[in-house]
């Protein structure tokens, strides 16, 4: 177990914002981090659970105690003539684990290709991009009961997976620290391609709907509208798209015709959260030293030696020229600490 005392958070978090906390643990290993937990007994307001920092916004130095759980191994448990069962751990890098899904012919994730952050995170955030969510095919989180120092697996249908959103996310926000994440992912071919460019991407690509040429598909998008975090610091996108009352929706599309618009129920229909920023000018526009950036406006990015409070600046301003033109709230899909 590596234990840090105030240590730079700096290269642990996309935005490459310079801040510390009081004391870093670092370990591959659940026992190690069942007896920490139990000698400190760690409250739920005096730690953050980190994995590679691809989605959080830090605002100042954090005087508390960040886990930062790095179980490795990707495992099959079982498998049938449908289903492979699959055990990862909290630290595997996400788009290797999904690069590892593609090369075992497992479809289930293969829309989810060049997400940033680690495995542990994907149930934490319910990682999600065209028309696909981890928690489509999660079926156990396996973590450690901070409050009791245990051992525990929680099956997918405790979990809460919502847009972008879990029961990690609220009620159960640092009380579970994720080591393992279980997918039930599908042998038989089921291409989700209705969302996004994907078909046109792979059309220039040959029109086969193979595992490895839908996931190529969504790298070429994704490396065309998304910096790379090495090269302009960044959390992907910063905001979730809107779900609002249809009423509205079609108000505002009446007015918008153009506005993509998308159908989640009888009741409530989605918003691009980019478009609307695009809307409003913001796109490729700079405050200080944070920016939008130029070819997705839903993507904030540290122009240099920008602070979290420059970040979050940036991001209210944002939110109240769209509340202003369009009546909709828009709101982070960062979590701002």
């Amino acid at each position: 177990m590596r234990i840090e005392k105030n240590f730079s958070l700096r290269p642990y978090n996309t935005f490459d914002v310079d801040v510390k906390c009081k004391y870093f643990v670092e370990s591959e290993k659940e026992a190690e981090f069942i007896d920490f937990i139990r000698e400190y007994e760690l409250k739920p307001e005096e730690i953050v659970l980190l994995g590679r920092g691809s989605n959080f916004l830090f605002t100042e130095d954090f005087d508390g105690t960040v886990l930062y759980p790095f179980m490795q191994g990707i495992e099959i448990l079982s498998e049938n003539a449908e289903k492979t069962s699959v055990r990862a751990g909290a630290g595997v890098n996400w788009d290797d684990f999904v690069a590892w899904t593609v090369a075992h012919n497992l479809w289930g994730v293969e829309n989810l290709s060049l997400i940033p952050g680690h495995v542990g995170a994907a149930p934490v955030q319910n990682v999600g991009a065209y028309g696909t969510e981890a928690g489509d095919c999660i079926t156990i989180v396996e973590a450690i009961d901070i409050e009791k120092g245990i051992k525990v697996q929680i099956p997918a249908t405790d979990c809460r997976f919502g847009y972008r959103d879990s029961i990690f996310k609220k009620e159960w926000k640092n009380k579970f620290l994720i080591t393992y994440v279980v997918f039930e992912l599908s042998k038989q071919a089921r291409p989700k391609l209705e969302y996004g460019s994907i078909k046109e991407e792979l059309k220039r690509l040959g029109d086969r709907y193979s595992l490895q040429n839908i996931r190529q598909a969504v790298i070429n998008i994704r490396n065309s509208k998304l910096p790379d975090v090495c090269d302009l610091p960044n959390a992907g996108s910063f905001f979730k798209n809107p779900v609002i009352a249809s009423s509205l929706a079609l108000q505002l599309k009446s007015q918008y015709p153009d506005m993509p618009l998308y159908t989640v129920n009888e009741s409530y229909s989605k918003l691009a959260a980019g478009w609307l920023i695009e809307q409003t000018g913001w796109k490729g526009k700079n405050l200080g030293k944070a920016g939008v950036y130029e070819k997705q406006a839903l993507v904030l990015v540290n122009r240099g030696n920008a602070t979290g409070l420059d970040i979050v600046r940036l991001a209210n301003e944002i939110k109240k020229s769209v509340f202003m033109k369009f009546n909709v709230w828009i709101e982070p899909e960062v979590n701002i600490i």
